[in-house]
């Protein structure tokens, strides 16, 4: 079992930036690789970016490519998404995962944390 806790969102205006922060508990956490997905209200949860266990590989969705990455510290247990010229349409609850790279990218994740929320305003 692996226990993922999301933290650092909160309101920011457009253009702003935040980092947000998953935190991993239980099994070795470089056993997987870990992404970020989001869900706005009303609409499907969407890949936003993954990263393989090494930090070798980084993927992101065509809609945050640029402005968004996606980092890990296997030593603390941690990965991270810096978000950076955040749009209104950037909000979202987001979730982190923790799963293989492949079920990660098919949009699946063994693990799921509770998500924290980002509020973009215009």
């Amino acid at each position: 079992q692996v226990q993922l806790e999301e933290s650092g969102g909160g309101l920011v205006q457009a253009g702003g930036s935040l980092r947000l922060s998953c935190t991993a508990s239980g099994r070795t956490f470089s056993d997987y690789a870990m992404a970020w997905f989001r869900q706005a209200p009303g609409k499907e949860r969407e890949f936003v970016a993954a990263i393989r266990w090494s930090g070798s590989s980084t993927y992101y969705a065509d809609s945050v490519k640029g402005r968004f990455t996606i980092s890990r510290d296997n030593a603390q247990n941690t990965v991270y998404l810096q978000m950076t010229s955040l749009k209104p349409t950037d909000t979202a609850n987001y979730y982190c995962a923790a799963a293989s790279i492949l079920r990660l990218r098919l949009g699946k994740g063994d693990y799921w944390g509770q998500g924290t929320q980002v509020t973009v305003s215009s």
